[in-house]
């Protein structure tokens, strides 16, 4: 008694501690006793560390392909946009030398294999220096850079019991990594970190990422059972098509001939051969006059659907829309997928920003060395391309928005001259329009603000504005900003 009372009591102490909605006579919350209440997270099966069915998968299924190659070619497509006072000459060797040593492709290759094993390094390979030695970029030369070695996660054995103990952002991460013997690139050689852009896939906890030799996590690993479904779903619609139309014939003593065999068998397989011949030919089916003959056909409703709910699911699970992981639009009222392709495009720039910027300013202040024979400036910067590109119209009607904007705020004395052709060249960018503005333009321009009625307007204006009309002024400030635009006219100092 004494027992059942203890056992009485701790499950009431149990059930005390479930939170939300529970009804133990009807079954229904969690722990319940119910179906949902028996389900849980396990661990594994860990597919990260299974590099064999990895490639069989990135191999065999086209959908695993696009999961790994679509993002990371979608952020490294569209390249950047330098901002600097440098010259124009060695922006262009800058630009020059990207595409020399393909860093762009090589980008894309570190970042497939970081999201599909779950990391990857791209060494920088400097001619005459050891791989050993930290980097220090003054000792850089010009023509050493040679271009990026991409080893993914296999091919490099991280030094687990010797890590980074500087603070910054590497604390923590294996100091060197050795290649394999294997490798067809620098076997056995040992890599200071300080020469490696490192990526990973799925950042992990700390327990886990130990679990991984500090590497992260394979992006196919989450939606594994997703994934699965998917296929099973199509594969199974297919395998449907060969049931879709099935004939039946009842044959009248059909299990006294078998049992008899000899020549009764033999005859139930001659009149079947008959029955395929005619079929074929004329599309007859010869029977006895007892045997019977139907045919049964089956109906796809809903098929479609569950393969859309397939899709989509597994579209979720990838971060990938409808529109760009299959090349269809959702389904929905007036949906055309262009929404989500922003809002995905949004998302890639999030991680250009975040996996990207860094390695690519590493490789940027190698390349300046190595082609210009210098250090970058410090006012140096650049600006991933944007993904979603602007029609003729969409640029035409956005460059026409800013122009009135800066003429309007340029007549209203709120920004300078200097600064209007600031803005127009920086919309250049986006717009396509103003491209003809040059630096020398913008620094003939006055930076002061104009007084009241100078130009004979209020708060001042563009040079040569006349008139009080509000009309008059928006058509001579459009003609002076197009005089800006133009090559064969320079901007003149008030």
């Amino acid at each position: 008694m004494k027992s059942r009372i203890t056992k009485r009591s701790q499950k009431s102490i149990i059930q005390a501690t479930n939170d939300g909605f529970v009804n133990l006579t009807a079954r229904l919350g969690l722990g319940a006793d119910n179906q949902i209440s028996q389900g849980h997270y396990a661990f594994g099966p860990f597919i990260s560390r299974n590099r064999t069915e990895l490639e069989a998968a990135y191999r065999s299924s086209w959908i695993v392909g696009q999961v790994v190659d679509t993002i990371s070619e979608d952020m490294t497509r569209s390249g950047i946009d330098i901002e600097s006072k440098l010259t124009p000459d060695q922006i262009k060797k800058l630009y020059r030398g990207l595409l020399t040593f393909r860093i762009w492709h090589q980008l894309c290759n570190a970042l497939k294999w970081s999201r599909l094993y779950g990391g990857c390094l791209a060494v920088l390979i400097i001619d005459g220096q050891d791989f050993k030695t930290p980097l220090r970029m003054e000792t850089i030369r010009k023509g050493q850079f040679k271009g990026l070695l991409v080893l993914d996660r296999w091919l490099v054995w991280p030094s687990l019991d010797n890590l980074i103990t500087e603070m910054g952002v590497d604390l923590g991460m294996p100091k060197y990594y050795t290649v394999i013997g294997d490798s067809a690139a620098l076997p056995n050689i040992k890599i200071h970190h300080s020469r490696c852009l490192r990526f990973d896939g799925i950042e992990l906890p700390y327990y886990q990422k130990l679990a991984e030799n500090l590497w992260g996590e394979s992006v196919i690993e989450r939606l594994l059972d997703r994934l699965v479904a998917f296929d099973s779903v199509t594969h199974g619609a297919a395998q449907l098509v060969f049931k879709a139309h099935l004939r039946g014939i009842g044959v009248k003593g059909l299990r006294e001939a078998l049992s008899i065999g000899g020549k009764a068998e033999e005859a139930i397989i001659k009149m079947f051969d008959y029955i395929r011949l005619l079929q074929s030919n004329e599309g007859l089916t010869l029977l006895d006059a007892d045997d019977q003959f139907w045919t049964h056909q089956y109906t796809f409703t809903g098929l479609a659907d569950m393969i859309i709910q397939a899709g989509q699911q597994l579209s979720g699970a990838t971060g990938i829309p409808l529109v760009r992981l299959f090349g269809q639009s959702p389904a929905g009222l007036s949906s055309t997928g262009e929404s989500d392709l922003r809002n995905y495009y949004d998302h890639v720039n999030k991680l250009q920003e975040n996996q990207l910027r860094g390695p690519v300013e590493t490789l940027l202040n190698v390349l300046s060395m190595s082609e210009l024979g210098a250090p970058l400036p410090d006012d140096f910067d650049f600006t991933f391309n944007p993904l979603w590109l602007l029609d003729d119209k969409e640029r035409a009607d956005l460059a026409k928005t800013d122009s009135d904007s800066v003429s309007e705020l340029y007549n209203d004395g709120i920004i300078t001259h200097k600064m209007a052709l600031k803005e127009l060249k920086q919309a250049s960018r986006t717009t396509g329009r103003f491209t003809n503005i040059t630096d020398e333009d913008i620094e003939r321009a006055d930076d002061e603000f104009e007084k009241k009625g100078e130009f004979g307007m209020m708060g001042g204006g563009l040079p040569g504005l006349e008139g009080t009309d509000e009309t008059g002024k928006r058509k001579q400030a459009s003609r002076a900003l197009d005089s800006i635009t133009s090559p064969r006219r320079s901007w003149r100092k008030s």
